[in-house]
């Protein structure tokens, strides 16, 4: 039978790319709430949907291993012995992507003593056979020699997202050879991956250049001897080990199938089917690709979907704004009340870049582009109204990036409405990331196109056949349209307070705290970064010397080598690699033996670091000489800020070195001093209002310090008899307890046995029972929800608390024990940091905040203003959250960030 030319067979190697598949994708971030893995049925199910979405197959066959046992390995024992023993997350999930493959209507193929290598080769000669064009999906070059002018390989070089097209011509310019003779060059070379060693000293070159020469590997085999040198030799010593490559090389394309290449043809996924299955795998996006990259997948007329069909991206109608125009076309769709998408382009470093466009959307699809920098003066005036007026509601993807930019060239972005990721994020804040065109395909069942060309600035004289323009309006109106189905799913896990006056307000302030960053003393950085260079210098050639010889202190299998194997100190924890070097474990081990090279190598990392913190400081440095950090709102689950460029969380604090760099953060022109006002203890705090523990509360409302009174209270001392030591094993431990932090994490981290820390905890539990109902209570409260929830109703979804894996299962119980605490702590910084902000902006003052920093607020205190900025700091801090115990803040005032400190 002859297929007409617009049929094609696409073949996928199941097990070959469901490996590649598994370690592409982090297990920890793909399980179903029953903890069953599916990081390899979610890879491979995604590239299948990109692969038949872009090559349109019209026949298609999945072929598997049924094991390890083969043909081959009868014929050669070692056979792919040297493999790794399959990963226990792996296991099943084959059996997963079968199923998968069933709802979607495509077959799986396996037959017992053969492998799928096997199976492509005989399909593929099938196809061949009745001129049926053939695509084979593998990571496994073997299949290199089946590649002709009708058959093309799809190799995966990275993951299993991007895939190489090899064609004759390809494989022939990689390997020297045609695919004919790719199995003559594979029996040279060898493959590790089966265990086939090759020529030693024979590589893929090499064999090419005597391929080329003799015509074959018959030929080259029997003119052996003709071949010169050390190769030579090595060929013909080696030479049954050449044969025995060749024969096992060799794919079956003549066997028994169960199937013909006529049964192959592809008639679409059982639609019920594939949704009850992708419920059980949770595999929503999954499923919203397939309906929009597969034809007839899209739901039928009166199937149930969500979100509803008022939520799909319509289609968009761009106006390519020349001057003089915008100002006409804004007057006539951007109306007062109605919520207007704003983006901007992307510049090359990833940030909203005015100079390569904006645009405006609305709802109905009407959407302009425009070049900011050619706006005329009538044009730029009408879009700096807009940007400005708060009463048309903006909508944005990341707003704070957007309000900065804007900052740069005199516009205000005000007004905001909705900021999408933001939604996003508070709906899940597990995810790895908030790009708009992922949320677009989750919750629009729509694909934006790519928005900005590599090359160049997109301008007028740039767009592409306003093609870049088009896609960048497409974001605009898809803004608009994703922020109304997000509203749903904000309002269904309970977080409209949370964003309305927390979240959205923050963009804005955040944003004013970037611009105004922090005064750095430059030449006290540049005089921190030689003295700990110096030191770098020193420790390495102290540790030089302790050793006898030079070496790479960076080096772990270095540092293994002489620590383990040359001194002979304890065993660390056994790694992959060997024994850990990592500062802990060296920490530890200095602390058991006292060696002085450890000494050296733990002053060396401490040093180290901090000459990194300082070279990264003075990158950072501005123009006018101040540090502008970047604050992320959605960088951590527990609703916590961090920051980058510099990171600003993660400045020393408990050395004097550390504090060295903080006196580097100063006071700027037309200020008089810094101001520092933190929290004390407030996660401590936050545990006593959750717990009720009336031990805890009475002593937070008695101003006694909490570390002391609870030793006393375990130790049954007086208080005036609390020692140091007791006081540190009791803040290790309620700290510990907010972080779910084990038996065996409390005697690491104290220094004493296993069974010391477990008493510790019990006595603790029996004075404060409070505390441990309240823990036992919020896990399994959270297990049958399935979330936690801070203060201000701030979810944390966590389907591992009902995970089958043990391992993961106790992670998520000490999440479950530290999300409401660490995000209800966060949720309060967040009102204090709004509050205290519009204070000062309201007693009309000159002073501003400009960090926040874990538990601490940083201002800028304009002459004559530190009393009233003090008060208002206290008084709004204090007033973030009605506990049932007071909120403590501490003050202090200097003229730089350590001085201010208290």
């Amino acid at each position: 039978m002859t297929h007409s030319p617009l049929q094609r067979l696409l073949i996928l190697d199941g097990h070959s790319l469901a490996y590649r598949a598994y370690f592409a994708l982090p297990v920890e971030n793909f399980s179903t709430t029953t903890g069953q893995p599916t990081n390899a049925v979610y890879g491979f199910t995604s590239m299948l949907i990109n692969v038949v979405r872009d090559e349109k197959p019209t026949h298609i066959a999945v072929a598997f291993d049924v094991s390890r046992h083969s043909f081959r390995t009868e014929q050669y024992a070692e056979y792919k012995a040297g493999r790794a023993v399959t990963p226990d997350d792996f296991r099943g999930q084959v059996d997963l992507i079968r199923e998968v493959l069933g709802v979607l209507g495509i077959p799986a193929i396996a037959v017992e003593g053969y492998e799928a290598d096997d199976i492509i080769a005989t399909l593929a000669a099938g196809a061949a056979r009745q001129e049926l064009p053939a695509l084979i999906c593998t990571g496994d070059r073997d299949a290199f020699q089946l590649v002709n002018d009708e058959c093309t390989v799809l190799y995966p070089r990275k993951g299993v997202s991007d895939l190489a097209r090899m064609t004759p011509p390809e494989v022939e310019t990689k390997y020297g050879v045609p695919p004919t003779r790719y199995r003559d060059l594979a029996a040279l070379v060898g493959e590790s991956s089966d265990n086939l060693p090759g020529v030693p000293g024979v590589g893929p070159k090499t064999a090419a250049k005597w391929l080329t020469s003799f015509g074959s590997l018959d030929e080259l085999v029997a003119r052996v001897d003709e071949v010169r040198g050390k190769a030579g030799e090595s060929l013909r010593e080696h030479l049954s080990g050449v044969l025995r490559n060749y024969e096992l090389n060799r794919l079956i394309d003549d066997m028994a199938l169960p199937v013909t290449v006529d049964d192959l043809t592809w008639h679409g996924a059982d639609r019920q089917a594939m949704h009850l299955l992708f419920d059980t795998l949770q595999f929503k996006v999954l499923r919203e690709r397939i309906q929009i990259a597969w034809p007839g997948m899209k739901p039928a007329d009166g199937e149930h979907r969500e979100p509803t069909e008022a939520s799909v991206l319509p289609p968009v109608v761009n106006t390519v704004a020349k001057p003089g125009e915008l100002a006409e076309w804004l007057r006539k769709h951007a109306a007062p009340a109605a919520q207007v998408g704003v983006v901007l382009a992307e510049g090359p470093s990833g940030k909203p870049s005015l100079e390569r466009g904006l645009s405006i959307g609305v709802a109905s699809g009407q959407a302009a582009w425009c070049d900011p920098v050619a706006l005329d003066e009538t044009d730029e005036a009408a879009l700096a109204a807009l940007l400005s007026d708060l009463d048309t509601p903006k909508v944005c993807h990341d707003a704070k990036s957007a309000i900065v930019e804007c900052a740069q060239r005199g516009w205000q972005l005000r007004g905001l409405a909705a900021d999408t990721a933001m939604q996003a994020y508070v709906v899940r804040p597990d995810q790895r990331t908030y790009d708009l065109a992922d949320l677009v395909v989750r919750y629009l069942y729509a694909e934006l196109p790519d928005s900005v060309p590599d090359d160049g600035q997109l301008s007028l004289d740039v767009v592409d056949s306003t093609a870049s323009a088009d896609a960048l309006s497409t974001r605009a109106v898809a803004v608009v349209k994703l922020a109304e189905v997000l509203a749903q799913q904000v309002t269904q896990v309970g977080a409209d307070r949370l964003i309305a006056e927390v979240e959205l307000p923050l963009v804005a302030l955040l944003a004013k705290m970037e611009r105004a960053g922090i005064s750095a003393d430059q030449p006290h950085l540049e005089r921190l970064r030689s003295q700990f260079a110096a030191e770098v210098h020193t420790t390495v050639e102290q540790a030089h010397k302790e050793v006898g010889r030079e070496f790479n202190l960076g080096s772990p299998k270095q540092l293994q080598a002489i620590l383990f194997d040359e001194l002979g100190l304890p065993k660390t924890k056994r790694i992959k690699t060997g024994y850990t070097t990592d500062a802990d474990a060296l920490a530890g081990l200095y602390a058991q033996t006292g060696n002085p090279l450890l000494a050296q190598l733990l002053r060396h990392r401490d040093v180290m670091k901090l000459k990194t913190t300082v070279d990264g400081l003075l990158k950072t440095i501005a123009d006018d000489g101040r540090i502008h950090t970047t604050f992320n709102q959605f960088g951590a689950a527990t609703g916590r800020l961090s920051s980058t460029e510099p990171n600003l969380q993660n400045i020393p604090i408990r050395t004097e070195e550390g504090r060295q760099i903080r006196h580097a953060f100063t006071i700027g022109g037309g200020f008089e001093s810094l101001l520092t006002a933190d929290y004390s203890q407030i996660e401590m705090r936050i545990m006593a209002h959750l717990s009720d523990d009336a031990g805890l509360i009475d002593a937070f409302h008695a101003g006694e310090d909490l570390h002391t009174t609870v030793a006393s209270r375990v130790f049954n001392v007086a208080m005036n008899a609390v020692e140091p030591e007791m006081r540190r094993r009791i803040k290790a431990m309620s700290y510990g307890l907010a972080y779910g932090l084990s038996a065996f994490g409390l005697s690491q981290q104290l220094g004493i046995s296993v069974e010391e820390a477990r008493a510790l905890g019990e006595e603790y539990f029996l004075r404060f029972g409070g505390v441990r109902d309240y823990l036992q209570g919020v896990v399994e409260q959270a297990r049958k929800d399935g979330y936690t929830s801070t203060l201000m109703g701030r979810r944390r979804y966590l389907p591992d608390l009902v995970s089958d894996n043990r391992q993961r299962r106790e992670m998520a119980e000490r999440m479950a024990l530290n999300a409401p605490i660490q995000g209800s702590a966060a949720d309060v910084m967040k009102v204090a940091m709004l509050a205290t902000d519009a204070a000062i902006e309201s007693a009309g003052l000159r002073s501003r905040l400009l960090l926040q920093v874990h538990d601490e607020l940083i201002f800028e205190v304009a002459p004559g203003e530190a009393a009233q900025v003090e008060e208002l700091a206290r008084e709004h801090m204090a007033g973030a959250a009605e506990l049932k115990v007071p909120l403590e803040v501490s003050v202090g005032i200097g003229p730089d960030w350590d001085a201010a400190g208290h």
